[in-house]
């Protein structure tokens, strides 16, 4: 049950990082074209941090449906 409960931590906090990765890509594409030289850096830290958060989901869902 305690990794089931630090799964669920850490889905929590990356959930919070991809909020705001996409949050930030959001506020991105409304400067536009002010700060285009940036999209590739936050369109990747996007994707890696939803990346990331797709892994621990699966990571939750396994460890839920095993235990």
């Amino acid at each position: 049950m305690a990794d089931i409960d630090a799964l669920k931590a850490e889905v929590r906090k990356l959930n919070a990082k991809a909020v705001q990765a996409k949050m930030d890509l959001h506020d991105l594409s409304e400067e536009l074209p002010t700060h285009w030289e940036r999209i590739p850096e936050v369109a990747r830290l996007a994707h890696e941090a939803h990346e990331a958060l797709m892994a621990a989901r699966g990571k939750l869902a396994a460890a839920q449906a095993a235990g």
